[in-house]
């Protein structure tokens, strides 16, 4: 575990304003605060502030916000002990830990195996690239990328794009990789453990994994190269295999403490920002599919690894957006990933849809042969997946299937229906009832007992499609979407003085060092209701010896609203100075007061009105004056 003090410093060291600036450059000055486009959610107008002076940023559209490690939390898919090391590491902070010597000792040696773990691959990946360049069979892995329209050279975008996924080509020799990491002084342990060697069944030594192969490299959210999948070529021409022992397509490196497939996304890294931006991830099959539909500029796209789809991988999309379209090949293939993707998709939490290619299509070829506004237009029809699972189980094939795999279709369809428990509009209850009692229609034979359970599922569904629409009609009859006229729906008015104690606390949030003022502290008496609970966590969190402010521990003492409110202060201060501040707040007390004044002197005049001892009156009425003087600044 990182030391709290470790953590503390790297907040105060951290430039957050640098770290940002690389991800929104569209950052400008205004004020203490620098204000540009949000970079998680799509906006035309800039709302998205960061205060340098506090270390923190807010956007006043989407209501995110935090420190430099959530920014990185949230932007980079970053765990905290990765963002904390970043940010260590870049302000040259040295990382303590808070176990005892020994645990320290052996923590301290885990995180450097897995960090030469990640240096090997991060080599290997280097090695692959200059061999596409160098090597006199490089040919063959440029043909590959020339029948994919992938050609390096011709195109900035192509290049780009072959950079940013690191193709490369594995030589066919045995052990050139292994004589490039010796000659690197790298163990071949840390290699073998990645699997990029084998060790040699007879005698000592390793031999390269991945020979004569198309390299893609498989980089993690933050970076770094966990994995690699090779391609097959065509063989050379001293090659000697018969069909039985030729290779498989694709070689993909095993799991390693730095890579488990089920829980990685090919892409993921190249992917992420424009995820974000287009609030979804189009899934593909293959890494081909990414990397051209990349090239193409539809650069929201990731794979899986040679897996189904698992709930770890959905929860890492979820992380970026959470919305996901599965644009697989139109084959039985296809749809059966589609389907078996379902409860991972449900388990995250995320709204997927499927855009279904022609059957025989993978979106490389259509990318290549249409075009990107074919692949764009394909994924903006994307259909819902529950109507997507149905359409596939009820296609033109049902009515060609025998009499058992219709009976496992309708079962699979009554599975579907029972299964599916979201609120959805009365439109798509009935089309999906209309298209199921269509397709019975066409097959219906002898009443067989799974069809008449279909038939009562349709009748429920319909039923249940009415009762909606009954529903929603009612609620538009009654005014439920629009609240009644009556004073239930009238907004209450503020209480007299809210505002200028908002006021009074915003300067408090904005310049913190104002609690150490005798001045400011005497008139914070005039506080109460929420402001009081804003102003003690804002002293629960204020450091007076240094002057400065835990941003996280004040916002984590506040409630959900006063937090929104916080947050908006210090990401967009309105006063320049501490002097400025204080200014505004003592005028805002000023104001307070004499409305307190106002209110004391009215309530003085009521029970004046309401005495009937003369002697009682006349002390009420001298009470009510030097009030009154007192609230203009009249000396008695």
């Amino acid at each position: 575990m990182i030391s709290p003090e470790t953590i503390a410093l790297v907040r105060e060291r951290t430039d957050i304003l640098a770290i940002i600036t690389e991800a929104v450059p569209s950052l400008k000055r205004r004020g203490r605060s620098w204000v540009g486009l949000c970079p998680f959610h799509k906006e035309k107008s800039p709302s998205f502030h960061v205060n340098p002076d506090r270390g923190f940023f807010h956007c006043f559209g989407c209501k995110e916000s935090g420190s430099a490690i959530d920014f990185l939390l949230k932007h980079e898919g970053y765990t905290f002990p990765e963002a904390v090391r970043a940010l260590a590491e870049r302000a040259g902070i040295a990382i303590e830990e808070t176990h005892g010597q020994s645990a320290f000792s052996e923590a301290d040696r885990q995180r450097k195996a897995r960090e030469d773990l990640y240096a090997v691959n991060a080599l290997a990946a280097t090695y692959f690239e200059e061999q596409l360049r160098l090597h006199e069979h490089r040919g063959y892995a440029m043909e590959e990328l020339s029948r994919r329209a992938l050609t390096p050279g011709h195109n900035p975008k192509i290049d780009d794009t072959l950079q940013a996924f690191r193709i490369g080509y594995a030589p066919p020799g045995w052990d050139g990789l292994a004589n490039f990491l010796r000659a690197q002084r790298f163990s071949p342990v840390a290699a073998e453990t990645v699997g990029l060697l084998v060790p040699r069944s007879s005698g000592s030594g390793y031999y390269d994994r991945f020979r004569h192969r198309l390299m893609f490299a498989v980089v993690d959210p933050q970076g770094r190269v966990v994995a690699f999948s090779g391609r097959a070529l065509p063989d050379l021409p001293d090659a000697s295999h018969d069909d039985e022992s030729k290779p498989p397509k694709y070689i993909n490196s095993p799991e390693s403490p730095i890579y488990t497939k089920g829980q990685m996304l090919f892409g993921i890294h190249q992917a992420r920002h424009a995820i974000r931006k287009a609030e979804c991830a189009v899934l593909v099959e293959g890494n081909f599919d990414v990397v051209s539909l990349h090239a193409r500029g539809i650069d929201n796209v990731v794979a899986p690894l040679g897996t189904a789809f698992t709930v770890e991988q959905a929860k890492l999309i979820r992380r970026f957006a959470s919305n996901v379209i599965f644009l697989f090949d139109g084959d039985a293939a296809g749809c059966k990933a589609v389907t078996l993707s379902r409860e991972a998709v449900r388990a995250a939490g995320l709204d997927a849809r499927v855009a279904k290619l022609p059957n025989g299509v993978d979106p490389d070829e259509l990318a290549r042969e249409k075009g990107e506004k074919a692949v764009r237009d394909l994924v903006a029809n994307a259909m819902g997946m529950f109507e997507a699972l149905v359409q596939m189980a009820l296609d033109e094939s049902f009515t060609l299937a025998d009499a058992n795999e219709r009976y496992a279709r309708v079962e699979h369809v009554k599975k579907l229906l029972g299964e599916e428990n979201d609120p959805v509009l009365y439109a798509m209850h009935k089309s999906f009832a209309d298209m199921m009692a269509g397709r019975l229609d066409i097959v219906r034979s002898g009443g067989q007992g799974a069809f008449r359970a279909l038939d009562h599922d349709v009748k429920q569904l319909r039923a249940k499609a009415e009762a909606a629409r009954r529903a929603q009609a009612g609620e538009h009859a009654s005014g439920g979407a629009h609240p009644a006229k009556g004073t239930a729906s009238r907004i209450a008015p503020r209480a007299p003085g809210s505002a200028e104690r908002q006021a009074m606390v915003e300067a408090l949030i904005e310049w913190p060092v104002l609690l150490d003022d005798p001045e400011v502290a005497e008139e914070l008496s005039l506080l109460e209701g929420r402001s009081v609970m804003i102003v003690a966590a804002l002293r629960r969190a204020y450091r007076s010896s240094e002057k400065a402010l835990d941003t996280e521990t004040f916002l984590s003492n506040l409630s959900p609203s006063d937090k929104i409110f916080a947050a908006r202060r210090m990401a967009d201060p309105a006063t320049e100075s501490n002097m400025q501040a204080k200014g505004y707040l003592l005028e805002n007390a000023n104001k307070l007061k004499r409305l307190l004044l106002s209110q004391e002197t009215a309530l003085i005049a009521r029970e004046n009105y309401r005495a009937q001892d003369w002697e009682i009156e006349q002390r009420l009425m001298r009470e009510a004056t030097s009030k009154l003087r007192a609230k203009h600044g009249i000396k008695p």
